[in-house]
């Protein structure tokens, strides 16, 4: 694999994200994760996932630079569906998923890290959705997740502000299971994933389904307009406009067009 190392350690399967400098989401990345996802389902050597990120991030993001290659409306739809399908299929996958965030956790990290079932963020960790900051919208199902796991305004306020939070806050919001120092993370997060692994994995997939529930029709649809609200931003003149003072390191201009 390109993207990811991946080795197992007492049934666990550890999923290291390799993608220097910042472990930027490309829809490469995530095919390459579903890829992987297919084979471990069928493993009866794994019984957890524990996901975690090399160097100094989980994920910094989603790759703004790619953006630029996608040519219409519709493929930045297709696109978003992709990731929602996968971060949906992770949050419904027969064996739990644990993340283990240090540094950053950011647009699709942060839509990343949510679609796992479990959350164990570092305490100095930023977590956020900074997408309006570029005068985008969160694509992977992150605007329904986010509101879900820390309530409306809380939600609001994330999203409105672009503004990202401690992975203390993160714990004490519900966003994160639990927060902890980060030169510990790893050890914690592998300790109670070998914790579960101990269940049976009947119980475990059983309680997965159950959990799923809790999803409720309007969910599926705000993440079906999420979708299609994507790519109409994306190729507005804000977007666009946004991508490209990203990629030239200046403060963007919205006229609202």
């Amino acid at each position: 694999m390109e993207f990811f190392k991946y080795e197992v350690l007492d049934s666990v399967g550890v999923i290291t994200l390799n993608r220097p400098p910042a472990n930027a989401l490309s829809s490469y990345v995530l095919k390459e994760l579903s890829s992987l996802l297919d084979e471990l389902e069928q493993s009866q050597e794994v019984r957890v996932l524990l996901i975690h990120g090399e160097g100094r991030f989980f994920s910094a993001g989603a790759d703004i630079k790619e953006f630029t290659t996608v040519p219409s409306g519709e493929e930045f739809e297709k696109l978003a569906t992709f990731g929602q399908n996968l971060f949906d299929r992770m949050e419904k996958f027969p064996k739990p998923i644990i993340a283990a965030i240090h540094g950053a956790a950011l647009g699709g990290g942060l839509e990343l890290a949510m679609g796992c079932h479990i959350r164990l963020v570092s305490e100095n960790a930023k977590l956020g959705l900074p997408e309006l900051q570029l005068g985008l919208i969160p694509g992977f199902a992150g605007t329904q997740r986010l509101t879900r796991l820390v309530g409306a305004p809380k939600a609001a306020e994330m999203l409105l502000t672009s503004d990202p939070i401690s992975g203390v806050e993160a714990a004490q919001l519900g966003l994160a299971n639990r927060a902890v120092p980060e030169e510990t993370l790893f050890e914690e997060a592998k300790k109670l994933a070998s914790k579960i692994a101990k269940k049976s994995p009947i119980s475990m997939k059983a309680t997965i389904e159950l959990l799923n529930y809790a999803k409720t029709g309007s969910f599926y649809e705000g993440v079906k307009r999420e979708a299609k609200l994507f790519g109409e931003v994306f190729t507005s003149a804000d977007g666009k406009e946004g991508i490209t003072a990203f990629i030239e390191k200046r403060e963007p201009t919205f006229k609202g067009e």
